[in-house]
């Protein structure tokens, strides 16, 4: 699984993205081509993870998945969530992540439960393609991560 996403330069993967019928999945931003503007996430395996809201605040976050090729749209996302999971060494971890990262959580969190970005898509006129958002939007968006990563860290 940790290939399969470093070689797709994704931000993560779900294990029934690929097939594998567990709740477990990779998270991990390191320079990413696709991702310059994420903050660094370091390589996290999550097995039954369980994710709580910690606030009703939300943020919009412009996604894309390896599942849903070339697209992109926005996708309102919680600021502050609090995660439980067991790591590949069975090691039981508790912690509260804010920010943008906690959107990295929340996207492959959904897929365990078979829901796709598209599924949760704020505003429908957002769909892009990827070329679209790169010609026209991100680098506004990178400006809009940076503020929300000023405001609530990660």
């Amino acid at each position: 699984m940790i290939d399969t996403m470093r070689h797709a330069n994704g931000a993560g993967i779900a294990a029934n993205q690929i097939g594998i019928p567990h709740r477990l999945f990779v998270i991990e931003v390191r320079d990413n081509p696709r991702y310059p503007y994420k903050p660094k996430i370091p390589l996290t395996v999550v097995i039954n993870p369980d994710i709580c809201f910690l606030s009703d605040a939300t943020f919009v976050s412009n996604e894309g998945c390896l599942s849903v090729p070339q697209m992109r749209a926005n996708v309102d996302r919680h600021v502050e969530i609090a995660v439980s999971y067991y790591d590949r060494d069975g090691q039981h971890h508790e912690q509260e992540i804010r920010g943008y990262s906690a959107c990295t959580w929340q996207h492959e969190y959904d897929h365990l439960d078979g829901i796709l970005f598209p599924n949760r898509v704020t505003d429908m006129q957002s769909f892009c393609s990827w070329q679209a958002f790169q010609a026209f939007q991100a680098a506004d968006y990178a400006e809009h991560v940076q503020r929300l990563v000023d405001v609530w860290g990660s």
